[in-house]
């Protein structure tokens, strides 16, 4: 916002202070105007009474309303006005025209040039001060609004700026990826348009067992992202009490009991968590409230791997139980949010998991290519380059 408006928008005399400049070459004019303004103690008057100097003058005062005289020597009173409409500071600054002709053509050029209201002087006293007091207010008014309007701007800019920030922070957190003789690793996050709620991750918790996990926490927002960052950490640090991080049941209760809704602000969390022992190829794993992961083996079988469990917070004794299936190797396991396939399609139908199980078994590739086929496949679907939750997938090669 410009210098000047902040200073006519004090907030102490923002509702107070008139300021009307008249530009009138006539001094008599500018001691009639004076004398009718004595006894208004909110109204300042300043009276410019060389035309060459009014646009210096105007700038300088920053009035609240100008009462331009039409006809004057050397610049014509419109010819004013127009300069007034074509500067930055000046340009929604009320005008009142003071003129000495009653003529409907020359109130049609006056308004046609930029003025807001037309005189014939000298008008009466109490007439000229209503419009004087009318168009200040409405000046003054839209200058609070848009100060109003600047600072919400700013605040939206600096929360942009803080959400950048924090969904960064978010990717800091995920994992690297893992290329060993047991296990490879591929993911892809890409957030929605607000901060999200997804995490995930996976670790070693011996030389025998590996976990791997995926919360989904509802809603969007630095709430939301702030439950999957405190979640995340308790998944990967192993420090929950009363959790036995090798068992997916126990593990999924001891959440339940630390992530109540009523102790996080209404929030829950769904999850899929699995521990893969390589030493007998049983992976055990429990789903609360989210979607099936997803087993391709080597002969084309797809196993999809969840629970009838319910979400993590909702219910404080909810009795959470696990599942276990023998994997024959080697195998690759994909772990996702609803995100991925809970997509508008054109017709306004939702793409379904079945939908999202079929292209995924049609599409088997190496690497990331399933995972980067599906993104882009459900982009060109939606019609949209940043979809409207977030995009996360994990790809686990066991080998």
């Amino acid at each position: 916002m410009s210098d000047s408006i902040q200073q006519i928008l004090n907030p102490l005399e923002s509702h107070l202070k008139i300021k009307v400049l008249l530009v009138d070459d006539q001094m008599i004019v500018g001691e009639t105007v004076k004398r009718m303004l004595a006894d208004e103690s909110d109204i300042e008057l300043v009276i410019c009474t060389e035309p060459a100097d009014a646009m210096k003058i105007a700038k300088s005062v920053n009035p609240t309303l100008i009462l331009q005289d039409l006809v004057m020597p050397d610049i014509d009173g419109l010819t004013l006005v127009k300069f007034y409409r074509a500067s930055s500071e000046l340009r929604d600054v009320p005008i009142i025209v003071l003129s000495s002709k009653e003529e409907a053509l020359t109130k049609a050029d006056s308004f046609a040039a930029g003025a807001n209201d037309y005189l014939v002087k000298l008008p009466d006293k109490i007439e000229l001060i209503a419009r004087i007091r009318y168009h200040s207010r409405a000046y003054t008014n839209l200058l609070e609004r848009n100060m109003a309007y600047d600072s919400l701007d700013r605040s939206q800019k600096i929360l942009a700026r803080e959400l950048s920030k924090a969904g960064d922070y978010v990717v800091s957190l995920l994992p690297p990826e893992l290329k060993n003789d047991d296990v490879e690793t591929y993911w892809r996050f890409i957030p929605s348009a607000q901060l999200g709620g997804d995490a995930f991750g996976y670790h070693k918790l011996d030389d025998e067992h590996f976990a791997m996990y995926l919360i989904d926490v509802c809603g969007h927002g630095v709430g939301s992202a702030l439950m999957s960052v405190s979640a995340l950490n308790v998944l990967r640090g192993e420090t929950l009490a009363g959790a036995d991080y090798k068992e997916p049941a126990s593990l999924l209760s001891a959440l339940n009991k630390s992530f109540q809704m009523s102790d996080h602000n209404g929030l829950y969390f769904t999850i899929w968590y699995g521990v893969y022992n390589k030493s007998t190829g049983i992976l055990k794993y429990a789903s609360g409230g989210h979607p099936p992961a997803f087993v391709l083996l080597k002969d084309g079988t797809c196993l999809k791997l969840a629970n009838e469990n319910f979400i993590i917070g909702g219910l404080p004794d909810f009795p959470y139980s696990s599942s276990e299936v023998k994997i024959d190797l080697p195998a690759v396991l994909f772990i996702y949010s609803d995100g991925v396939y809970e997509i508008e399609k054109p017709d306004n139908s939702i793409w379904e998991l079945d939908e999202m199980f079929q292209f995924i078994t049609k599409n088997r590739g190496s690497d990331y290519f399933e995972i980067d086929s599906l993104l882009k496949y459900v982009k060109d679907l939606s019609g949209k380059e940043i979809l409207d939750d977030d995009f996360s997938m994990m790809k686990i090669v066991l080998k």
